[in-house]
Parts: C-alpha cells; sequence; structure tokens
C-alpha cells in the first residue's frame, strides 16, 4: 500500500512540474521503508527562455557589427561598381554564406542585363570576391528605374540621416516605385525608409509602421 503511495505522489510531482520522473521503492513488511529519486526535465518554458536570449544576444551582435562597420552603404556600393560597371540595385550587410563574417553584398545590373554579386569588405571597402547571378526580374528593374535620377548609393547617402544604413533595395513593384532603405541605431532598432527615385525624399515606411501597430495590438491581446 505504502509503495504505491510513493510512486503515485512522484508521478504527481512530475506532471505538475513538467517533467519526467523515475521512482523506485522498496518494501518489506507493514514497517518497510521506501527510497525515491526524482530526475526533472527542463520545461518547455525554459528552453524558449534559452532560446529567446540566445535571440537576443545574436541581435545585439548585428547591431554591434553594423556600428563597427568602416564601410557605409555607399561606399560600399561605390566600391563595388568601380569593380564591377553597371548599376546597383542593391546592398546589404550580412553574413558571407552563413558564416560569422559580415560583408557587404551589393548586386550589379551590367550593361549587358547580367547580374553581379559583389562582396565588399566593410572594414577596408576592398572588393573580396564577385561573381554572376540568374534574377528574373530583370525588366521590372530596367522599368523602374526608367527615367530615375535617384542611384542606390544617393539613396543610402539620404538614408544615412535616419541611422546606420543596413540595407538599400529597389522595390520595383506595386504602383509607387522607390528605394527601400533599412537604418539601425547603436541600440539595435531597425526602421524602415523610402526614398524617391526622382526627389531622393525620405519617408517612413507606412507598411512597416502598419506591421508594428498590429505587432503591438497582438501582444495586447
Amino acid at each position: 500500500m505504502k509503495r504505491n503511495i510513493v510512486i503515485a505522489a512522484v508521478t504527481a510531482a512530475a506532471l505538475i512540474g513538467g517533467g519526467t520522473a523515475t521512482a523506485l521503492a522498496t518494501t518489506g513488511d507493514d514497517q518497510g521503508s521506501a527510497r525515491q529519486a526524482a530526475t526533472t526535465q527542463l520545461s518547455n518554458d525554459d528552453v524558449r527562455d534559452d532560446q529567446d536570449d540566445a535571440g537576443d544576444r545574436d541581435d545585439r551582435d548585428d547591431a554591434e557589427k553594423t556600428v563597427s562597420a568602416d564601410v557605409t552603404a555607399s561606399e560600399a556600393i561605390a566600391s563595388a561598381l568601380k569593380h564591377t560597371s553597371g548599376t546597383a540595385v542593391s546592398a546589404e550587410l550580412d553574413d558571407e554564406d552563413d558564416s560569422a563574417k559580415v560583408v557587404w553584398k551589393v548586386d550589379v545590373l551590367s550593361g549587358d542585363n547580367t547580374w553581379h554579386s559583389v562582396s565588399v569588405d566593410p572594414a577596408s571597402g576592398k572588393v573580396l570576391s564577385a561573381h554572376t547571378d540568374d534574377e528574373d526580374d530583370t525588366a521590372q528593374v530596367r522599368a523602374a528605374l526608367k527615367g530615375s535620377s535617384v542611384t542606390a548609393e544617393e539613396a543610402a547617402k539620404a538614408a544615412a540621416g535616419k541611422g546606420v544604413v543596413t540595407s538599400v533595395d529597389l522595390d520595383e513593384d506595386g504602383k509607387d516605385k522607390s528605394w527601400e532603405a533599412e537604418t539601425r541605431t547603436s541600440a539595435g532598432a531597425e526602421k524602415d525608409w523610402k526614398v524617391d527615385l526622382a526627389s531622393g525624399k525620405v519617408t517612413a515606411d507606412r507598411s512597416d509602421a502598419q506591421d508594428d501597430d498590429a505587432d503591438d495590438a497582438d501582444d495586447q491581446d
């Protein structure tokens, strides 16, 4: 009887704690004694907390890498175009091939409609590598840039007044075509901006603000 009570108690404790338990019990006569041992696994909440902490550390690391980059987005684009002539369509400060090394990746569309991906060192501005890419939106890009007077390099310079530019990209979809730029503060806060293709005017990305409002509403719910 006492053996059954011991096992039941350990099992109940394991279920309440969200883990697993192993119980060992021995009994002789009515005066017999019982021994038990329980091991509890980490709960799912603990695992999620560890993952969130790791994500926060990654965000802080990315912010530190961004702020410590000596070469700006506009300078990286200029360096890439000096190496590979054409039209810069995007530039992004990103990990190189999923490694810990961060580089500027600049996409250049040459005059013969060949796409090139150019990697630029964020410390020295030196071109590290370049290779051709296959893209299927060449016609849309050409159409969006037709008649525009603001280049990717100029858009990056304009957005730099809002923070450290981590990427600039051509938005060739939809009615309002523009350059899209992302900035990051020293604290790691990100913000998206639109840069007018004709005037170079920088405005907050409304779709980004709407997404933030929706996220806040979800958090409140």
